[in-house]
């Protein structure tokens, strides 16, 4: 009788495994090579033969591997002759390499697309083939983005602390990549943070996690059956995934109660405030732009302004919303679409329906692309 393998848990015991095989002297891109054929392996052999001790057995067929690999290589005999005595079987030593995995592949020299593919692939494990089909590009290529990025890390040690921060954007990147392949890069970038949480006490994790749980809450109800884009306050809200919100908002209570404020926390409670409102009329915008306030005094960031524009716009007119935009640079991604939403709000259908079909014209989503190209069809039926 065979049970299927928890791909999920498998993939779970990567960063552990991986950790074991760089402290016993194997370099990085040998490691994670060595990981990846012991996970081809248990997904073969697991489902009539379940070991008993999973992580030992990922770690056993991965070192055997990497040993065949380096007897292989008559140019590394050196480091032969340091590994050549496999280790005697028996438990795992209980050290969790985990977090300085994740800094290792969030390093400073990786560019973010690389970082994210490390990431996937040496903590997610993640196939080369699954990442590639993800980003939608060819599997060589994305083999090569891998590889470059293990040459760029090499020689770097598992032992030096790394940025939370940046470790943090990479896994935002995942999320916002959303779903296409086989693989749900929305529930693998929640994995992933979860799993990150486990391993260090940082609110900011606690606010990422929270921040994902609160925007996929809301996923059901994002798309209409024909696939188009259904805007938040259109949204049925009784289709949002109550238990992914109450989570994100324990999660978020906790990490505020720290005091020590973050980009993904002030995030987070906008997020909460939408998700704590049983209707688009009943969200508390004064509170929203109060949280805005938060994270542009935190960031700068001009996409925070911009969506602080929309806030006021709801919470004290459209005026207001006009007056906040006027200092940002129109050349911002969605500008276009703010301002139509504002002069249409104030009563200009006719601007409005201009600036519509600039950002259509300017928007990168098919989805946003189409809902815009119908805001703007709306406004000018409405004209003639």
């Amino acid at each position: 009788m065979t049970a299927p393998v928890d791909e999920a848990v498998l993939r779970g015991l990567v960063p552990g495994v991986l950790g074991v095989l760089v402290r016993r002297g194997a370099d990085f891109a040998a490691a994670e090579d060595a990981v990846q054929e012991a996970l081809v392996e248990a997904l073969r052999t697991w489902p009539a033969e379940p070991p008993r001790d999973p992580k030992g057995w990922l770690v056993a067929v991965a070192w055997r591997r990497f040993l065949d690999a380096t007897r292989s290589e008559a140019a590394r005999r050196r480091r032969e002759e340091r590994v050549e005595e496999e280790p005697a079987p028996g438990p795992v030593p209980e050290v969790d390499d985990t977090l300085h995995l994740y800094f290792l592949c969030a390093h400073p020299a990786l560019s973010p697309s690389s970082a994210v593919a490390l990431t996937l692939r040496a903590v997610g494990g993640l196939t080369t083939r699954q990442i590639a089909e993800a980003y939608l590009v060819p599997e060589a290529t994305m083999a090569q983005r891998i590889s470059r990025a293990k040459r760029t890390i090499a020689g770097a040690r598992l032992d030096r602390p790394g940025d939370v921060g940046t470790v943090l954007r990479v896994l935002y990147l995942v999320f916002n990549e959303g779903y296409s392949g086989d693989v749900d890069l929305v529930a693998e970038a929640i994995r992933l943070t979860r799993q990150l949480l486990t391993v260090t006490d940082h609110p900011e994790v606690a606010g990422l996690l929270a921040l994902m749980l609160l925007h996929a809450a809301r996923r059901p109800a994002r798309t209409a059956p024909d696939g188009s884009l259904v805007p938040l306050a259109q949204q049925d809200r009784s289709r949002w995934d109550t238990a992914a919100i109450t989570e994100g908002v324990q999660l978020l209570q906790t990490a505020l109660s720290r005091d020590r404020l973050g980009e993904y926390q002030a995030q987070a409670a906008i997020a909460a405030l939408h998700a704590d409102a049983r209707t688009a009329a009943e969200t508390d915008w004064v509170q929203v732009v109060g949280w805005y306030d938060e994270l542009v005094a935190l960031t700068g960031n001009p996409v925070a302004r911009l969506n602080r524009a929309v806030a006021v716009g709801e919470a004290d007119g459209p005026r207001a919303g006009l007056a906040a935009l006027a200092d940002l640079d129109p050349g911002l991604p969605r500008y276009a679409a703010v301002a139509a939403h504002l002069h249409e709000r104030d009563g200009d259908p006719a601007t409005a329906a201009r600036l519509y079909a600039d950002a259509a014209r300017a928007a990168t989503n098919r989805a946003e692309r189409d809902h815009l190209v119908r805001q703007a069809a709306r406004l000018n039926a409405q004209l003639t």
